[in-house]
Protein backbone atom coordinates (compact mmCIF):
# COMPACT_ATOMS: atom_id res chain seq x y z
CA UNK A 1 0.00 0.00 0.00
CA UNK A 2 3.04 2.44 1.04
CA UNK A 3 4.55 1.32 -2.61
CA UNK A 4 1.66 2.40 -4.50
CA UNK A 5 1.41 5.97 -2.73
CA UNK A 6 5.54 6.63 -3.35
CA UNK A 7 4.34 5.51 -6.88
CA UNK A 8 1.38 8.16 -6.95
CA UNK A 9 3.76 10.67 -5.46
CA UNK A 10 6.54 10.57 -7.70
CA UNK A 11 4.31 10.93 -10.74
CA UNK A 12 1.95 13.43 -9.66
CA UNK A 13 1.04 16.21 -11.84
CA UNK A 14 2.32 19.54 -11.04
CA UNK A 15 5.87 18.77 -10.59
CA UNK A 16 8.19 19.87 -7.26
CA UNK A 17 5.64 22.16 -6.10
CA UNK A 18 2.81 19.57 -6.49
CA UNK A 19 4.69 17.28 -4.54
CA UNK A 20 5.57 19.93 -2.00
CA UNK A 21 1.78 20.16 -1.84
CA UNK A 22 0.89 17.05 -1.37
CA UNK A 23 3.39 16.87 1.34
CA UNK A 24 1.38 19.99 3.02
CA UNK A 25 -1.32 17.64 2.62
CA UNK A 26 -0.31 15.02 4.53
CA UNK A 27 0.92 16.93 7.72
CA UNK A 28 -2.42 18.49 7.37
CA UNK A 29 -3.98 15.15 8.14
CA UNK A 30 -1.92 13.79 10.52
CA UNK A 31 -2.46 16.70 12.91
CA UNK A 32 -6.11 16.29 12.34
CA UNK A 33 -6.37 12.69 13.13
CA UNK A 34 -4.13 13.59 16.18
CA UNK A 35 -6.66 16.60 17.53
CA UNK A 36 -10.01 15.35 16.27
CA UNK A 37 -9.36 12.26 18.72
CA UNK A 38 -8.88 13.93 21.41
CA UNK A 39 -11.19 16.82 20.96
CA UNK A 40 -13.96 15.96 22.97
CA UNK A 41 -11.68 14.74 25.53
CA UNK A 42 -10.24 18.15 25.56
CA UNK A 43 -13.47 19.68 26.47
CA UNK A 44 -14.38 17.45 29.06
CA UNK A 45 -11.01 17.01 30.94
CA UNK A 46 -9.03 20.39 30.28
CA UNK A 47 -12.20 23.23 30.57
CA UNK A 48 -14.65 20.73 32.11
CA UNK A 49 -17.74 21.26 30.27
CA UNK A 50 -20.57 19.24 30.39
CA UNK A 51 -21.84 16.94 27.66
CA UNK A 52 -24.86 19.18 26.17
CA UNK A 53 -22.19 22.14 26.46
CA UNK A 54 -19.66 20.27 23.84
CA UNK A 55 -22.70 19.29 21.80
CA UNK A 56 -23.61 23.25 21.26
CA UNK A 57 -20.38 24.30 20.79
CA UNK A 58 -19.67 21.52 18.52
CA UNK A 59 -22.95 22.50 16.73
CA UNK A 60 -22.53 26.02 16.30
CA UNK A 61 -19.11 26.17 15.16
CA UNK A 62 -19.75 24.01 12.71
CA UNK A 63 -22.92 25.70 11.63
CA UNK A 64 -20.68 28.71 11.34
CA UNK A 65 -17.90 27.20 9.66
CA UNK A 66 -20.13 26.55 6.94
CA UNK A 67 -18.93 29.79 5.58
CA UNK A 68 -15.65 29.45 5.18
CA UNK A 69 -16.00 27.48 1.80
CA UNK A 70 -17.80 30.07 0.27
CA UNK A 71 -15.25 33.23 1.59
CA UNK A 72 -12.24 31.07 0.79
CA UNK A 73 -13.32 31.19 -2.81
CA UNK A 74 -14.15 34.54 -3.18
CA UNK A 75 -10.54 35.58 -1.97
CA UNK A 76 -8.61 32.93 -3.88
CA UNK A 77 -10.51 34.73 -7.09
CA UNK A 78 -9.09 38.33 -6.05
CA UNK A 79 -5.81 37.50 -4.36
CA UNK A 80 -3.13 34.14 -4.34
CA UNK A 81 -4.45 30.78 -3.78
CA UNK A 82 -1.08 30.46 -2.18
CA UNK A 83 -1.73 33.59 0.11
CA UNK A 84 -5.22 32.58 1.24
CA UNK A 85 -4.20 29.08 1.88
CA UNK A 86 -1.03 30.74 4.02
CA UNK A 87 -3.72 32.61 5.64
CA UNK A 88 -6.12 30.04 6.06
CA UNK A 89 -3.29 27.97 7.90
CA UNK A 90 -2.01 30.15 10.37
CA UNK A 91 -5.25 31.75 11.31
CA UNK A 92 -6.43 27.56 12.31
CA UNK A 93 -3.04 27.73 14.14
CA UNK A 94 -4.17 30.92 16.64
CA UNK A 95 -7.46 29.51 16.78
CA UNK A 96 -6.24 26.62 18.03
CA UNK A 97 -3.67 27.93 20.41
CA UNK A 98 -6.09 30.14 21.52
CA UNK A 99 -8.03 27.70 23.71
CA UNK A 100 -5.05 26.83 25.39
CA UNK A 101 -5.48 30.10 27.53
CA UNK A 102 -9.27 29.87 28.61
CA UNK A 103 -11.59 28.01 30.14
CA UNK A 104 -14.39 30.27 29.82
CA UNK A 105 -17.42 28.47 27.33
CA UNK A 106 -18.37 32.05 25.31
CA UNK A 107 -14.74 32.26 24.50
CA UNK A 108 -14.37 28.75 24.09
CA UNK A 109 -17.78 28.87 21.46
CA UNK A 110 -15.75 31.62 19.53
CA UNK A 111 -12.99 30.52 19.08
CA UNK A 112 -14.10 27.54 18.00
CA UNK A 113 -16.19 28.87 15.37
CA UNK A 114 -13.25 31.45 14.19
CA UNK A 115 -11.30 28.14 13.74
CA UNK A 116 -13.57 26.23 11.56
CA UNK A 117 -14.24 28.94 9.25
CA UNK A 118 -10.54 28.21 8.08
CA UNK A 119 -10.83 24.58 8.11
CA UNK A 120 -13.67 24.12 6.05
CA UNK A 121 -12.25 25.93 3.93
CA UNK A 122 -9.26 24.62 3.11
CA UNK A 123 -10.89 21.77 1.27
CA UNK A 124 -11.95 24.40 -1.49
CA UNK A 125 -8.37 25.87 -1.57
CA UNK A 126 -6.68 22.80 -2.24
CA UNK A 127 -9.00 21.82 -4.37
CA UNK A 128 -8.39 25.28 -6.29
CA UNK A 129 -4.93 24.68 -6.12
CA UNK A 130 -5.27 21.07 -8.19
CA UNK A 131 -7.49 22.78 -10.75
CA UNK A 132 -5.07 25.71 -11.72
CA UNK A 133 -1.66 23.51 -11.14
CA UNK A 134 -2.57 20.45 -12.37
CA UNK A 135 -4.84 21.15 -15.45
CA UNK A 136 -6.10 18.73 -17.38
CA UNK A 137 -4.55 16.04 -14.39
CA UNK A 138 -6.59 17.83 -11.87
CA UNK A 139 -8.48 14.46 -10.86
CA UNK A 140 -5.76 12.97 -11.07
CA UNK A 141 -3.47 14.83 -8.41
CA UNK A 142 -6.89 15.19 -6.07
CA UNK A 143 -6.58 11.60 -5.99
CA UNK A 144 -3.22 11.21 -5.17
CA UNK A 145 -4.25 13.73 -2.73
CA UNK A 146 -6.98 11.98 -0.95
CA UNK A 147 -4.81 8.65 -0.79
CA UNK A 148 -1.52 10.40 0.96
CA UNK A 149 -4.56 12.21 3.41
CA UNK A 150 -5.99 8.99 4.05
CA UNK A 151 -2.46 7.89 4.95
CA UNK A 152 -1.87 10.96 7.11
CA UNK A 153 -5.44 10.36 8.96
CA UNK A 154 -3.80 6.90 9.71
CA UNK A 155 -0.41 8.22 11.08
CA UNK A 156 -2.07 10.70 13.16
CA UNK A 157 -4.65 8.57 14.71
CA UNK A 158 -1.89 6.17 15.20
CA UNK A 159 -0.40 8.74 17.41
CA UNK A 160 -3.32 9.89 19.18
CA UNK A 161 -3.89 6.67 20.20
CA UNK A 162 -0.85 6.50 22.04
CA UNK A 163 -0.94 9.87 23.79
CA UNK A 164 -4.28 9.31 24.69
CA UNK A 165 -3.36 5.93 26.67
CA UNK A 166 -1.45 8.82 29.44
CA UNK A 167 -5.28 9.94 29.88
CA UNK A 168 -3.62 13.01 31.41
CA UNK A 169 -4.72 17.21 30.55
CA UNK A 170 -1.12 17.25 29.42
CA UNK A 171 -1.59 14.44 26.91
CA UNK A 172 -4.42 16.47 25.20
CA UNK A 173 -2.78 19.69 25.59
CA UNK A 174 0.06 18.19 23.77
CA UNK A 175 -2.11 16.48 20.83
CA UNK A 176 -3.20 20.28 20.62
CA UNK A 177 0.18 21.97 20.55
CA UNK A 178 1.05 19.12 18.20
CA UNK A 179 -1.96 19.82 15.15
CA UNK A 180 -0.89 24.20 15.72
CA UNK A 181 2.68 23.22 15.13
CA UNK A 182 1.11 21.21 12.02
CA UNK A 183 -0.45 24.26 10.60
CA UNK A 184 2.74 26.33 11.47
CA UNK A 185 4.82 24.28 9.37
CA UNK A 186 2.25 23.88 6.67
CA UNK A 187 2.36 27.61 6.19
CA UNK A 188 5.99 27.36 6.10
CA UNK A 189 5.77 24.70 3.06
CA UNK A 190 3.19 26.23 1.58
CA UNK A 191 4.90 29.66 1.05
CA UNK A 192 7.85 27.70 -0.73
CA UNK A 193 5.13 26.87 -3.53
CA UNK A 194 5.25 29.11 -6.81
CA UNK A 195 1.61 30.69 -7.40
CA UNK A 196 -0.25 28.62 -10.00
CA UNK A 197 -0.92 30.09 -13.17
CA UNK A 198 -4.91 30.97 -12.49
CA UNK A 199 -8.03 31.17 -15.64
CA UNK A 200 -7.86 33.54 -18.30
CA UNK A 201 -10.08 36.14 -17.35
CA UNK A 202 -13.21 35.87 -19.97
CA UNK A 203 -14.17 39.83 -21.13
CA UNK A 204 -16.73 39.98 -23.11
CA UNK A 205 -16.94 43.60 -24.73
CA UNK A 206 -20.41 44.89 -25.72
CA UNK A 207 -21.96 44.86 -29.18
CA UNK A 208 -20.84 48.26 -31.46
CA UNK A 209 -23.91 48.99 -32.33
CA UNK A 210 -24.83 49.03 -28.69
CA UNK A 211 -24.20 51.93 -25.86
CA UNK A 212 -23.86 49.88 -23.42
CA UNK A 213 -20.45 49.20 -21.33
CA UNK A 214 -17.92 45.86 -21.74
CA UNK A 215 -19.28 43.37 -19.24
CA UNK A 216 -16.68 42.75 -17.22
CA UNK A 217 -18.03 41.94 -14.34
CA UNK A 218 -17.28 37.36 -13.47
CA UNK A 219 -20.68 35.23 -13.10
CA UNK A 220 -22.36 34.75 -9.74
CA UNK A 221 -22.66 31.56 -8.53
CA UNK A 222 -25.67 32.45 -6.22
CA UNK A 223 -27.49 33.64 -9.73
CA UNK A 224 -26.53 30.34 -11.44
CA UNK A 225 -29.35 28.14 -11.19
CA UNK A 226 -27.86 25.02 -12.79
CA UNK A 227 -25.02 25.42 -10.53
CA UNK A 228 -26.89 25.58 -7.03
CA UNK A 229 -28.93 22.79 -8.58
CA UNK A 230 -25.79 20.65 -9.04
CA UNK A 231 -24.26 21.57 -5.32
CA UNK A 232 -27.62 21.00 -4.13
CA UNK A 233 -27.59 17.45 -5.14
CA UNK A 234 -23.62 17.24 -4.11
CA UNK A 235 -25.11 18.00 -0.41
CA UNK A 236 -27.21 14.84 -0.58
CA UNK A 237 -24.41 12.40 -2.43
CA UNK A 238 -22.06 13.05 -0.13
CA UNK A 239 -24.09 11.53 2.37
CA UNK A 240 -21.42 8.21 2.08
CA UNK A 241 -19.43 10.18 4.41
CA UNK A 242 -21.81 10.20 7.24
CA UNK A 243 -22.88 6.74 6.40
CA UNK A 244 -19.48 5.39 7.20
CA UNK A 245 -18.05 7.31 10.01
CA UNK A 246 -21.16 7.47 11.83
CA UNK A 247 -23.83 5.21 10.82
CA UNK A 248 -22.35 2.23 10.25
CA UNK A 249 -20.66 1.65 13.63
CA UNK A 250 -24.63 2.55 15.55
CA UNK A 251 -25.97 0.24 13.12
CA UNK A 252 -23.60 -2.74 14.25
CA UNK A 253 -24.14 -1.91 18.18
CA UNK A 254 -27.84 -1.54 17.75
CA UNK A 255 -29.59 -3.63 15.24
CA UNK A 256 -27.39 -6.87 14.06
CA UNK A 257 -25.67 -9.50 15.41
CA UNK A 258 -22.45 -8.69 13.80
CA UNK A 259 -19.41 -8.37 16.78
CA UNK A 260 -19.14 -4.92 18.15
CA UNK A 261 -15.32 -4.88 16.96
CA UNK A 262 -16.38 -5.05 13.45
CA UNK A 263 -17.15 -0.73 13.96
CA UNK A 264 -13.36 0.37 13.89
CA UNK A 265 -12.31 -2.32 11.26
CA UNK A 266 -15.06 -0.95 9.36
CA UNK A 267 -13.03 2.74 8.96
CA UNK A 268 -9.63 0.97 8.50
CA UNK A 269 -11.02 -1.32 5.64
CA UNK A 270 -12.09 2.20 4.35
CA UNK A 271 -9.34 3.55 4.46
CA UNK A 272 -7.22 0.69 3.14
CA UNK A 273 -9.50 0.84 0.49
CA UNK A 274 -8.99 4.40 -0.56
CA UNK A 275 -5.27 4.07 -0.59
CA UNK A 276 -5.55 1.43 -2.83
CA UNK A 277 -8.02 2.66 -5.22
CA UNK A 278 -8.62 6.27 -5.63
CA UNK A 279 -5.79 7.08 -8.08
CA UNK A 280 -6.74 4.01 -10.19
CA UNK A 281 -10.04 5.12 -10.47
CA UNK A 282 -9.14 9.04 -11.09
CA UNK A 283 -8.64 7.96 -14.65
CA UNK A 284 -12.38 7.10 -15.41
CA UNK A 285 -13.20 10.43 -15.02
CA UNK A 286 -10.89 12.66 -16.85
CA UNK A 287 -13.42 14.36 -18.85
CA UNK A 288 -16.62 15.69 -18.21
CA UNK A 289 -18.63 13.11 -20.00
CA UNK A 290 -16.59 10.38 -18.55
CA UNK A 291 -17.53 11.73 -15.35
CA UNK A 292 -21.28 11.87 -15.87
CA UNK A 293 -21.12 8.33 -16.98
CA UNK A 294 -19.94 6.91 -13.61
CA UNK A 295 -22.94 8.12 -12.11
CA UNK A 296 -24.93 5.40 -13.35
CA UNK A 297 -22.04 2.87 -11.50
CA UNK A 298 -22.35 5.42 -8.29
CA UNK A 299 -26.28 4.84 -8.01
CA UNK A 300 -25.71 1.07 -7.99
CA UNK A 301 -23.22 1.32 -5.81
CA UNK A 302 -24.90 3.12 -3.48
CA UNK A 303 -28.03 0.84 -3.38
CA UNK A 304 -26.21 -1.86 -2.93
CA UNK A 305 -24.45 -0.55 0.39
CA UNK A 306 -27.82 0.51 1.71
CA UNK A 307 -29.71 -2.35 0.73
CA UNK A 308 -26.94 -4.56 2.30
CA UNK A 309 -27.30 -2.58 5.38
CA UNK A 310 -30.92 -3.36 5.29
CA UNK A 311 -29.95 -7.18 4.97
CA UNK A 312 -28.08 -7.21 7.82
CA UNK A 313 -30.65 -7.44 10.49
CA UNK A 314 -30.97 -11.29 9.62
CA UNK A 315 -30.27 -13.46 12.23
CA UNK A 316 -26.88 -14.60 12.46
CA UNK A 317 -23.59 -13.61 13.60
CA UNK A 318 -21.84 -14.86 10.57
CA UNK A 319 -24.98 -13.88 7.56
CA UNK A 320 -24.67 -10.31 9.88
CA UNK A 321 -21.22 -9.55 8.91
CA UNK A 322 -21.04 -10.67 5.86
CA UNK A 323 -23.67 -7.99 5.17
CA UNK A 324 -22.19 -5.27 7.01
CA UNK A 325 -18.49 -5.45 5.14
CA UNK A 326 -20.51 -5.73 1.77
CA UNK A 327 -22.28 -2.42 3.16
CA UNK A 328 -18.93 -1.04 3.73
CA UNK A 329 -16.92 -2.23 0.32
CA UNK A 330 -19.62 -0.92 -1.64
CA UNK A 331 -20.15 2.35 0.23
CA UNK A 332 -16.53 2.80 0.13
CA UNK A 333 -16.58 2.79 -3.81
CA UNK A 334 -19.16 4.86 -3.98
CA UNK A 335 -16.94 7.47 -2.11
CA UNK A 336 -14.40 6.84 -4.57
CA UNK A 337 -16.70 7.40 -7.72
CA UNK A 338 -18.34 9.88 -6.23
CA UNK A 339 -15.08 11.77 -5.57
CA UNK A 340 -13.85 11.49 -8.76
CA UNK A 341 -16.95 12.41 -10.74
CA UNK A 342 -17.36 15.26 -8.24
CA UNK A 343 -13.49 17.07 -8.60
CA UNK A 344 -14.11 17.07 -12.39
CA UNK A 345 -17.98 18.03 -13.00
CA UNK A 346 -17.68 21.25 -10.27
CA UNK A 347 -14.61 22.33 -12.11
CA UNK A 348 -16.54 22.00 -15.23
CA UNK A 349 -19.50 23.65 -14.45
CA UNK A 350 -17.15 26.53 -12.78
CA UNK A 351 -16.68 29.52 -15.35
CA UNK A 352 -12.83 30.16 -15.55
CA UNK A 353 -13.11 33.50 -14.41
CA UNK A 354 -14.99 33.17 -11.16
CA UNK A 355 -13.46 29.87 -10.33
CA UNK A 356 -12.71 30.15 -6.99
CA UNK A 357 -16.52 31.40 -6.13
CA UNK A 358 -18.24 28.72 -7.67
CA UNK A 359 -15.82 26.15 -6.41
CA UNK A 360 -16.48 27.77 -2.87
CA UNK A 361 -20.23 27.28 -3.14
CA UNK A 362 -19.72 24.07 -4.11
CA UNK A 363 -17.60 23.58 -0.62
CA UNK A 364 -21.10 24.02 0.95
CA UNK A 365 -22.26 20.54 -0.43
CA UNK A 366 -19.71 19.12 2.06
CA UNK A 367 -19.73 21.55 4.93
CA UNK A 368 -23.77 21.17 5.15
CA UNK A 369 -23.35 17.29 5.38
CA UNK A 370 -20.76 17.46 7.84
CA UNK A 371 -23.99 19.52 9.82
CA UNK A 372 -27.06 17.62 8.42
CA UNK A 373 -25.95 14.07 7.71
CA UNK A 374 -25.39 12.45 11.12
CA UNK A 375 -29.08 13.65 11.69
CA UNK A 376 -30.29 11.77 8.92
CA UNK A 377 -28.33 8.61 9.35
CA UNK A 378 -29.49 8.35 13.17
CA UNK A 379 -32.77 8.85 11.95
CA UNK A 380 -32.55 6.12 9.30
CA UNK A 381 -31.27 3.76 12.10
CA UNK A 382 -33.90 4.88 14.67
CA UNK A 383 -36.93 3.97 11.82
CA UNK A 384 -34.98 0.76 11.02
CA UNK A 385 -34.61 -2.00 8.12
CA UNK A 386 -36.95 -0.33 6.01
CA UNK A 387 -35.60 3.13 5.97
CA UNK A 388 -31.85 2.07 4.07
CA UNK A 389 -33.93 1.12 0.65
CA UNK A 390 -35.82 4.47 0.79
CA UNK A 391 -32.55 6.22 0.87
CA UNK A 392 -30.96 4.04 -1.54
CA UNK A 393 -33.82 5.54 -3.54
CA UNK A 394 -33.41 8.70 -2.55
CA UNK A 395 -29.10 8.12 -3.19
CA UNK A 396 -30.03 7.09 -6.65
CA UNK A 397 -32.58 9.18 -7.55
CA UNK A 398 -30.32 12.19 -6.98
CA UNK A 399 -27.29 10.44 -9.11
CA UNK A 400 -30.47 10.31 -12.00
CA UNK A 401 -31.16 14.20 -11.53
CA UNK A 402 -27.83 15.21 -11.71
CA UNK A 403 -26.71 13.05 -14.48
CA UNK A 404 -29.58 14.92 -16.45
CA UNK A 405 -28.88 18.52 -14.92
CA UNK A 406 -25.22 17.82 -15.91
CA UNK A 407 -26.28 16.18 -19.61
CA UNK A 408 -28.56 19.51 -20.05
CA UNK A 409 -25.35 21.64 -19.83
CA UNK A 410 -23.58 20.13 -22.30
CA UNK A 411 -26.31 20.85 -24.89
CA UNK A 412 -26.67 24.17 -23.89
CA UNK A 413 -23.09 25.01 -23.66
CA UNK A 414 -20.44 24.67 -26.71
CA UNK A 415 -17.65 25.16 -24.45
CA UNK A 416 -15.84 21.85 -23.95
CA UNK A 417 -14.63 20.71 -20.55
CA UNK A 418 -11.11 20.59 -19.48
CA UNK A 419 -9.64 23.14 -22.47
CA UNK A 420 -8.19 25.92 -21.53
CA UNK A 421 -10.20 29.52 -21.32
CA UNK A 422 -9.46 32.06 -23.86
CA UNK A 423 -10.73 35.50 -24.10
CA UNK A 424 -14.45 35.83 -25.78
CA UNK A 425 -15.55 39.01 -27.38
CA UNK A 426 -18.97 39.58 -29.01
CA UNK A 427 -19.50 41.18 -31.92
Amino acid sequence: MLDRARTAVRDVPGGRDGRRMLLVQFIDKIGTGLWAAAVALYFTYVTHLGVGQIGILVGVSGALGIAGAPLAGRLADRFPVTHVLIGSQLLRAAALLALLTTHDYALLLVLSAIGALPDRASSVLNKLYAARAAGPDRVRYQAVQRTIGNLGWAVGGLGAAAALSFATAAAYQALLIANVLSYVLMAALTARCAEPQAPTRVVRTHDPKSTGAPDTRPPRPWRDRTFLLYTATEAVLFLDDAILQVGMPLWIVHATDAPVGLAPLILVLNSVLVVLFQVPFSRFGTTPAAARRLLAPLAGAYALGCLALSASTTDGRWTATAAVLLAAVALTFAEIIHATVSWELSVHLAPAEAQGAYLGVHGLAPSVQRSAGPLIVTTVIAVGAPAWPVLAAVLAATCLAQNALVRRHETATTTPLSVPPVTVSEH
